[in-house]
Order: structure tokens, then C-alpha cells, then sequence
């Protein structure tokens, strides 16, 4: 059983709830000027000269208390075109009241109250179908008791028919503007949200990248240094598996702070590159700088996360990434890598033309480096990507950049 509030709340939304417009919240609401408008039409009938039918009066209340008691059928489980037959039934009453009252006696309005009932509530071809039931009570009108001169039929029917047109036809348009508005406001209300997600997401990584995350992941090499340390083997074993600990908690928080912002049709580069981080033992550290997701053209940003996959494939065996920056500027996407290590040494190379970049990392002359770092350099080199190497203070740095727009778009 509805309550009081929920008969009394507005609502001019087609259909929200089994049995609207007859039934659910608002019914009250959207009922009671149409009621009001039918007492004060049967009730006028006690103004002079009265009515000239008692029969029409019969007629006429009779189908009022038949529109009343229809809102208490179980709409939901009926046909769903029998909703026109309340409106039509009422148009039956307004003819009947019409009769009755006389054709010059000023009634004949509230015919297009069932009209303005469907043009708000119901649907379009309801609305046409108490159109043409209003044409008809015209013609009907027009022929009862004497009939009138063609050219007034013909111009009664064509006025009344435009007329009703004009009401629903603009009120079904505000209908749809209205519907039009609700479904744009809640686009804008749920990327207002998707948006406030990502902003709370790139605080909490922020806040746990500076205050817990950095910690962490120090904690653990220095656990793992220490388990290279120790002599007995039970002790070395529980340092090592503190350190795994350790590195379940990074891939938890990780996991936990980029979940946040996760989009439905798919993760974007962010996401992607901490997913492939976190298949890493020890887990680096990852921070961005500027808008990952929405710079890179997505096939650029697979073409990108497919390198990095592999080029972590082939330095794993020989250095551990410790330190994963990603930046994203106006004009290109860098991703750094900084790797704990031993430099390259000249002599594991076989014979060869190095590049520039294996110059730089190893300090060799050309025609020598190692193998693993040519393999990276012909992995970026086959997707497109500048792959650039250099040595820091506890190891090597790997700078991959791709640009924002491919070289043929650039002028």
C-alpha cells in the first residue's frame, strides 16, 4: 500500500514504477486537477437554464465513478494498451456531458481534458487515439439536435483537430526534452563522480607512494640484503620470507589504490604498467607525472606496455627494477626504469655495431656490447620507441619515449 508521501511525490517520469500514470508515487498529484476540473464541470450543471438530459447527466457520472475506479486495477498485470481506455472513457463522459448540458452551454472545453492527460502521462499514440476520439465527439456535437451548416462541421472539426495537435504534440516534445535533460544530468553525475574517483585515487597513491609505499619496498631490499648476510640457512629463510611479506603488502596496497579508478571499458595505461610491475618480485616503486590515461593513442599505449613487458622479460636475469617513472608531457610519454645491477660489461658482448645509447651505458668502444641490451634496443626499435641507457649511482637507467602523435602526423 502506497504512502501519503510517496502518493503526494512528483514525478512526470513515463513509466518508473508498474501501473504509472494510474498508480505509484505522484498519483495524487498528477490526479487531482483533472478530478477537480470533472466536479466543476457536473457541478455547473446546477447553474440556470440546467441541464436538458437527465440521461446525459446519467450517462456522464456514470463514466467519471468508471475513470475513478480504474486506478484501482492491477495495471501491472494487464494488456499494455488498455491504459487508453481511462482517457477515452472520460472523453465519453465530456460528450455525454456536452449532450446533456446543450451544445451552446460553454462544457464542450473539458473534452480536452483527456487529451492534456495523455499528452503528459502516456504515450504518443494514446494520445492520437483520444485525438480522433475528440474529432469524433465533434462531429457528434456538430449533428446533435440540429444539424449545422457544413462549413461550420468542417471548421469546428479542422480547428479542434489543429488545436489538439498543438497540445500534444508540444507536450510530448517537453516530455522528451525532459527525458533528454535527466539522462544528460546523469551522464555529467557520473563522470562528475568518475572523476572525483580519480582524483581520490591519485591522492591516496600520492599519499602512500611518499608516506608507506617508499618505505615498504626499502624495508624489504633491506631485508634482502640482510638475508645475504646471514650464515644459517633457517635465519636466512625467515628474512626472506618477511621480505616476501613485505612485497604481498606493496601488491595489496597497489592493488587496492588502482582498483579506484578501474573504467569498465578496459584499464588504461596506468593501470596497465602498475599490472605489469606487479608481476614483479620485488615489486618496484611506480609514480606518474601528468595524464597517462588520456595522452597516448590506445594503440600507442599497448604498442608501449607490450615493450616494457618485454624488455623487464629480458633484463630480469640480469638487474632488478627498483624504480618505475612514468611522464607524460604535451609532446611524449617517458617511462624510466631505474635497475639495481652490475654495469654491462664489454666483455659478455658478442661482435656487433652497437648504438649510441649501449655506448653510453657501458663506456665501451663501438663494436662490442652485451646481448641482452641489444635485444632491448631491437625490441624498441621494432615498436617505434627511443630507447635511451645510462648509468646512476646504484645501477642503470632505461628511458623509453614514445611520442604523443605518431611522426606522420607532425607537420
Amino acid at each position: 500500500m502506497p504512502t501519503e508521501s510517496s502518493l503526494l511525490a512528483w514525478t512526470d517520469d513515463p513509466g518508473p514504477s508498474p501501473g504509472y500514470p494510474f498508480r505509484g508515487p505522484g498519483t495524487l498529484t498528477r490526479v487531482a486537477p483533472f478530478a477537480a476540473i470533472a466536479v466543476l464541470s457536473e457541478a455547473s450543471l446546477l447553474l440556470t437554464p440546467g441541464p436538458a438530459s437527465m440521461w446525459g447527466v446519467v450517462v456522464s457520472l456514470a463514466l467519471l465513478f468508471t475513470v475513478a475506479a480504474s486506478f484501482a486495477l492491477p495495471w501491472a498485470r494487464l494488456p499494455g494498451w488498455m491504459p487508453v481506455l481511462v482517457p477515452l472513457a472520460y472523453a465519453g463522459s465530456a460528450l455525454s456531458l456536452t449532450l446533456a448540458a446543450g451544445t451552446t452551454s460553454g462544457v464542450g472545453i473539458v473534452v480536452l481534458v483527456p487529451l492534456i492527460w495523455t499528452a503528459l502521462f502516456q504515450r504518443r499514440w494514446e494520445s492520437g487515439c483520444v485525438l480522433a476520439a475528440i474529432v469524433v465527439i465533434e462531429i457528434v456535437v456538430s449533428l446533435t439536435p440540429v444539424t449545422d451548416p457544413d462549413g461550420v462541421i468542417v471548421r469546428r472539426i479542422i480547428l479542434w483537430a489543429a488545436l489538439g495537435t498543438v497540445i500534444a504534440f508540444a507536450a510530448h516534445e517537453l516530455r522528451d526534452r525532459g527525458s533528454r535533460s535527466r539522462q544528460e544530468a546523469a551522464r555529467l553525475q557520473a563522470e562528475v563522480t568518475q572523476l572525483t574517483v580519480i582524483n581520490d585515487r591519485d591522492r591516496i597513491a600520492a599519499d602512500l607512494q611518499d608516506k608507506v609505499i617508499q618505505q615498504l619496498f626499502a624495508a624489504g631490499m633491506n631485508l634482502q640484503s640482510t638475508a645475504m648476510l646471514a650464515k644459517d640457512r633457517e635465519v636466512r629463510k625467515r628474512v626472506l620470507a618477511s621480505a616476501d611479506d613485505l612485497d604481498h603488502v606493496l601488491r595489496l596496497a597497489r592493488d587496492a589504490v588502482f582498483d579506484l579508478g578501474r573504467r569498465h571499458q578496459g584499464r588504461g595505461l596506468r593501470a596497465e604498467i602498475v599490472a605489469l610491475c606487479a608481476r614483479i618480485s620485488p615489486v618496484p616503486e611506480v609514480s606518474f607525472t601528468g595524464p597517462a590515461d588520456d595522452t597516448l593513442d590506445p594503440a600507442l599505449a599497448a604498442q608501449l606496455v607490450r615493450t616494457l613487458r618485454d624488455a623487464l622479460e629480458v633484463m630480469r636475469p640480469h638487474l632488478v627494477p627498483g624504480r618505475v617513472f612514468v611522464t607524460t608531457s604535451a609532446t611524449a610519454c617517458t617511462v624510466e626504469i631505474e635497475a639495481a645491477g652490475p654495469a654491462p660489461d664489454p666483455g659478455d658482448a658478442p661482435g656487433g655495431d652497437p648504438s649510441a645509447a649501449t655506448i653510453a651505458a657501458t663506456g665501451a668502444d663501438p663494436g662490442a656490447g652485451p646481448a641482452w641490451l641489444a635485444m632491448l634496443e631491437k625490441g624498441a626499435a621494432e615498436g617505434g620507441i627511443s630507447l635511451g641507457v645510462r648509468p646512476v649511482s646504484d645501477g642503470i637507467r632505461f628511458t623509453w619515449s614514445i611520442p604523443v602523435r605518431p611522426a606522420s602526423d607532425e607537420p
